[in-house]
């Protein structure tokens, strides 16, 4: 078949682990091949401002397989911009993400693209038997509770770094801050059909977790963001309207009732009511402002956190 496959690989510190994590992956794009799955590959590394030896073990791949390239950033700017540059410039028909540190399987990459040809866009891994600590399944399995109730997109495992998309649901994707979790919300979003497979998962044989307690707490601010934008940000006024138009209608009322009262010469001026009023009027008059402002600016902020003056192309 006479299609090309991107393999993209984020790595932040992850030394000891690339060079065996290439060896599988070409094992495995050689079957693809030889089964006429596809025709061509390229894999794409993406160094997140490792501090180790990373970018020169990428380098030195490259330097030997004219279908590695590799993308390096100055500065330590997290997945989101690494897989969003990553995004930008692989070239496949399909492109698979994985993690650097062996724990997702090349061998898995097969299954995958039979997903996609049975007509969906995005297939996320699902690592059902999981071999990480308790620390890190307990609050994983709540994470993904919570984006499938929020979002309406019922996966067990939304933030499985091995997924396999087509290329058109990459080019529709922006991300920045830590939105890489939300990948399937925000492909559904875009009407793409999304299905998972159970894949492999092996434990980390190589350095250690980059993720601490503090990316809970960011996890769940980002499910509040990604809500927000999954239904209303092409729509802002709807959110930002609803808002202000009940807050002016309340406080419409309270001002209504308290002029009432003035009429049947009672003193108003010094009641704490009288302010609530006002500055619920106040309030709803500048939430529908913030909701025109919205509708005039969305889908031109530019969202992306590094600009090519942080990025080296280096082959």
């Amino acid at each position: 078949m006479n299609r090309k496959v991107s393999v993209l690989v984020p790595a932040f510190n992850e030394q000891d682990s690339l060079n065996e994590l290439y060896s599988r992956i070409l094992d495995n794009v050689k079957k693809l091949i030889s089964n006429q799955l596809i025709s061509e590959y390229e894999i794409v590394f993406v160094n997140d401002g490792s501090s180790d030896n990373t970018e020169a073990v990428m380098c030195e791949l490259a330097d030997k397989d004219p279908n590695v390239h590799v993308i390096s950033f100055r500065k330590n700017f997290g997945k989101s911009p690494a897989l969003d540059c990553g995004f930008k410039h692989v070239t496949g028909d399909i492109v698979f993400t994985m993690d650097a540190d062996l724990q997702d399987d090349p061998d898995e990459f097969q299954r995958f693209i039979e997903k996609i040809d049975e007509g969906y866009d995005l297939v996320v891994g699902w690592k059902k038997n999981r071999l990480d600590s308790a620390e890190k399944r307990l609050p994983s399995k709540l994470f993904n509770a919570v984006t499938s109730k929020l979002s309406g997109v019922y996966l067990h495992d939304h933030d499985c770094g091995f997924k396999c998309f087509r290329k058109e649901v990459i080019d529709s994707l922006d991300l920045y801050g830590e939105l890489h979790r939300y990948v399937p919300v925000l492909a559904h979003r875009k009407g793409f059909r999304i299905t998972e497979i159970t894949v492999l998962h092996h434990k980390r044989e190589h350095g250690h977790s980059k993720y601490g307690m503090e990316r809970y707490m960011r996890g769940l601010l980002d499910s509040m963001t990604t809500t927000f934008l999954l239904k209303y940000s092409d729509r802002p006024m709807y959110f930002f309207g609803r808002v202000g138009i009940g807050l002016t209608f309340v406080g419409f009322v309270i001002c209504l009732f308290l002029t009432v009262l003035w009429f049947m010469g009672q003193a108003i001026g010094t009641r704490p009511l009288l302010t609530l009023g006002v500055l619920c009027i106040i309030a709803g008059f500048q939430f529908i402002a913030t909701g025109f402002l919205g509708n005039l600016v969305v889908e031109n902020t530019h969202r992306r956190t590094y600009d090519e003056s942080h990025v080296k192309f280096i082959k």
